[in-house]
């Protein structure tokens, strides 16, 4: 039977380690970013400053009518079909939506292209101030809101998508059930089968979120390390 003096050392040894553990990461969190940190989140923000060169996602359509597909491409700021001398792509896919009653891929309807620069921008300014500033709880801060930003990204993307495949017009000349159309993957629409993929810049949102996530862990073994010699020598 446990006396009530071994639940009190217990309680009180998990109260030390939990003290401990806080006073570790409050202490971690105001050392000063090492160099190898410093250099790997300067290479994360410069690229995530190519984001605006590349597309973020590209959807493709294909169908018996349209055999070589019609591409979507969607970046950060804009909506871009592919061209050749006879088509243009983002044109023809509004036309093919209206039949089915879904309103026009428009850039004046997507608030994501006001916000988001500004979002990618304060990511690469937030990242070097964390450098300039040199304290950990800095870093830690810009990699809380990149992990929160693309979440809340992908969530905004996705219901996007399923706002334009439910809301249908009811008049319009072909009848379709509500659909989504696909976040990642393929998937067959009516008469085509759509393939949606993360396109160059949202792979450099995952490099930089990797290099933020390569600078704290090797922030991190290094305090560790530190601590373990520091307490070995005394």
């Amino acid at each position: 039977m446990v006396t009530e003096e071994a639940q009190t050392a217990g309680a009180n040894g998990s109260h030390s380690w939990i003290r401990r553990f806080l006073v570790q990461k409050y202490d971690f969190l105001e050392q000063p970013i090492p160099l190898i940190s410093r250099l790997l989140i300067i290479i994360a923000s410069l690229a995530l400053l190519f984001v605006f060169l590349f597309p973020l996602w590209n959807m493709t359509f294909f169908s018996n009518q349209y055999t070589d597909g019609l591409a979507l491409d969607i970046y950060a700021y804009r909506l871009e079909g592919a061209k050749t001398p006879n088509r243009d792509d983002l044109r023809e896919i509004n036309s093919l939506n209206h039949y089915i009653g879904m309103r026009p891929l428009l850039e004046s309807d997507f608030s994501e292209f006001v916000w988001l620069p500004f979002a990618i921008g304060g990511l690469v300014l937030l990242a070097l101030r964390a450098v300039v500033l040199g304290k950990m709880s800095k870093l830690v801060d810009v990699f809380v809101l990149f992990v929160y930003f693309s979440l809340y990204s992908l969530w905004s993307f996705y219901y996007r998508l399923h706002s334009y495949g439910h809301n249908l017009d009811p008049t319009a000349a072909i009848k379709v059930e509500p659909f989504t159309p696909p976040l990642f993957g393929e998937q067959v629409v009516g008469n085509f089968t759509v393939y949606s993929y993360p396109d160059v810049a949202s792979y450099l949102f995952i490099v930089y979120g990797l290099l933020l996530l390569a600078a704290l862990v090797w922030a991190w073994r290094g305090y560790k390390r530190d601590l373990r010699a520091s307490e070995a020598a005394s």
